[in-house]
């Protein structure tokens, strides 16, 4: 698997998994799980953008 897919499927695996967090945290009434939830998220997003760099920079 190129780089570029990994980051891609990795970066998805952690925002579902933030989202996942997030809204638990919400139903629990969890501030911290729902702010680890928002962190992780946006982290996969990231990393889901740098496997769309580096396909198109022809990794």
């Amino acid at each position: 698997m190129k780089s570029s897919d990994r980051d891609k499927a990795e970066g998805k695996m952690h925002e579902v998994k933030g989202k996942v967090k997030e809204e638990a945290g919400k139903l629990t009434d969890d501030p911290n799980l729902e702010a680890e939830g928002a962190g992780e998220k946006m982290g996969g997003k990231v990393k889901g953008k740098i496997g769309q760099i580096k396909k198109v920079l022809g990794d």
